[in-house]
């Protein structure tokens, strides 16, 4: 493909995340939103005047359409199989949010039905694509600190989400852990061993549930590597992600982002500094952007996707493996990873 060609992309949902990768394609200088799809209209039209799509009820109308290069799929994730596989036989490429889908068979019969397919298929791991998550990583690739031994995870929300949405997510290692665990891959891949322990410390809403809102969980990699992550769904002071990575000849750590860097120091204190960014919307619209170009990338170069849908399985894996452990509070194997 051209590089010189605008890519024409449509968008399956209207929702939060909709509305970020919708507002990202009106913005870049080199793609076109064509299509939103989303069977609450709507939203789709209110979206689709913002940033001159066309609002559709019908996914039918996105896979009638030949000019279409590709596809984001950002509804809920119980739609996500069958648009990833009805993308794919169109010859659509697709970057779809996580999780592929709950039910692990559900994902490898698709992966099955799709194996033979050379479409580009990205997962929405976005976190990869955060410039302070990336420079640690290519850091540690180029063996600034030596062989990675240690690598620990923060990521604390601000607040829990709504009930509706807990009971609908698959529970906090599905829901928010995945992309903690996915990006624990992008460091270490081939992780064998997997141990959790989580609690309810202060939602019985989530309790209710069957749910946890607290979770710490523990990786070893096939060389050793030991990686730690620490998740709460609510946090005081804001949305914290924080990422160490330790090795023989040091450390590299990506601290939490603020808007400015400014700090005060008087009678009453020092070093106070703005709050914490609140959300991922304002945390991460820059690795969101990023993500979008490297899918667009993909598209006009064949390029090898990442995170692929391989990389998806594997978080899916491991997120199961995370939430067996917690309940039963043995040790999991995963050497199949």
């Amino acid at each position: 493909m051209s590089n010189d060609k605008r890519l024409r992309l449509a968008l399956f949902g209207s929702g939060r995340i909709g509305q970020v990768h919708a507002r990202n394609i009106a913005a870049h200088p080199n793609i076109d939103l064509v299509l939103i799809a989303d069977p609450f209209i709507d939203g789709a039209r209110r979206l689709a005047e913002s940033t001159g799509a066309r609002a559709v009820q019908d996914p039918e109308e996105v896979f009638a359409d030949t000019s279409l290069d590709g596809v984001i799929i950002g509804s809920p994730t119980s739609t996500h199989v069958d648009l990833i596989s009805r993308s794919v036989a169109r010859g659509l490429a697709v970057l779809c949010e996580k999780p592929i889908d709950l039910d692990i068979d559900t994902v490898l019969a698709c992966r099955e039905q799709i194996k033979d397919s050379t479409v580009p298929i990205m997962l929405g791991f976005n976190r990869r694509f955060d410039p302070s998550f990336a420079a640690v990583r290519a850091r540690v690739e180029a063996g600034e600190i030596g062989k990675l031994e240690q690598l620990t995870i923060t990521s604390r929300d601000p607040e829990p989400a709504p009930r509706d949405y807990i009971a609908g997510s698959g529970g906090i290692f599905r829901d928010m852990t995945i992309h903690d665990l996915d990006m624990a891959r992008s460091f270490i891949p081939n992780i064998v061993e997997v141990s959790a322990v989580a609690s309810n410390v202060f939602s019985k809403d989530i309790e209710e549930l069957n749910d946890f809102d607290s979770a710490v969980v523990t990786l070893r990699g096939s060389e050793g590597e030991l990686i730690t992550i620490t998740n709460s769904r609510h946090c005081a002071f804001g949305y914290d992600q924080r990422l160490e990575a330790f090795g023989p000849d040091g450390m590299l750590s990506a601290a939490n982002v603020a808007p400015t860097t400014v700090r005060k120091s008087g009678a009453k204190g020092t070093e106070e500094a703005d709050a914490y960014y609140p959300f991922f919307l304002e945390r991460y619209p820059q690795a969101y952007y990023a993500e979008l170009d490297a899918f667009a990338h993909s598209i006009r170069s064949g390029a090898t996707t990442s995170p692929s849908f391989a990389d998806g399985v594997s978080a899916l894996i491991l997120a199961n493996a995370a939430a067996e452990s917690a309940v039963t509070g043995k040790t999991v194997s995963v050497v199949e990873l």
